[in-house]
């Protein structure tokens, strides 16, 4: 992505592809798709600054877990180009979308097509990278009810340590949305520098396959539920508390 222009566009990051997508594992293009009876799709966002580095094993190994599940995957790479941060004006309030026209508003537009999110980042400075941030910030910012109640997970890639901090920071996107928290055996965090050390990380590469266990096994509690007239919770009108008094 590139910095926003005069006319607050900016292009959309570049489309992740390779070999070794499964035929049930499709790499987002923005192209609007229709889901169909029990059909169900989950998508990562990959917030790595490589296309095919360590977050990137990672989101793989749960992709690969969902797709034996019999879910789909949608695998979004943000780039490396800048992504803009919220500055708060709040016109997606009023419009439905971010002023800036990059990819937030395109999984705006497509939300209604996923069951479950997965966002995952490598660890800078005990917390998730930059572009991550800006793009999560302003997605959730003006639209978390078109996240409620879809499962959502975060997986942090590190060398050492500080990841346990990322995915605090990452849960707490899900927790304010009303979104379940999908959880694994462990923290849902694998380390390594490169992809090939992660891929030697046993106990990582079991944990992202238990996450992707699980969040089928809840995607599928949840059609379940809707098959026989379990609807979604009925929310009350937000309270807003003012601390200065």
């Amino acid at each position: 992505m590139r910095p926003a222009s005069q006319s607050g566009r900016v292009p959309a990051p570049p489309v992740q592809r390779g070999a070794a997508a499964s035929p049930r594992r499709k790499f987002l293009n923005f192209v609007p798709q229709l889901r169909s009876g029990s059909f169900m799709k989950v998508l990562l966002v990959n917030g790595g600054p490589h296309r095919q580095g360590c977050t990137f094993t990672a989101l793989s190994e749960v992709a690969g877990a969902l797709e034996k599940q019999g879910i789909d995957t949608e695998t979004l790479w943000l780039g490396v180009e800048p992504v803009a941060g919220c500055i708060g004006c709040g016109r997606c309030f009023a419009t439905g979308r971010c002023f800036i026209g990059d990819a937030v508003n395109e999984v705006i537009a497509r939300s209604a097509e996923f069951d479950g999110f997965v966002f995952g980042t490598p660890v800078h400075f005990a917390s998730a990278t930059g572009s991550l941030t800006g793009f999560m910030d302003r997605l959730f910012y003006g639209r978390t009810t078109l996240f409620a109640y879809k499962p959502a997970a975060a997986v942090a890639s590190c060398r050492r340590a500080g990841s346990t901090a990322a995915l605090d920071q990452l849960n707490k996107y899900f927790a304010i949305s009303r979104m379940p928290v999908v959880s694994s055996q462990y923290w849902n965090m694998v380390h390594g520098t490169t992809p090939e050390e992660v891929r030697r990380d046993a106990e990582g590469m079991q944990i992202m396959r238990t996450l992707g266990v699980s969040m089928a096994w809840l995607l599928r509690c949840i059609e379940a539920g809707r098959a026989v007239g379990i609807g979604l919770p009925e929310a009350e009108e937000p309270v807003r508390t003012n601390f200065i008094r």
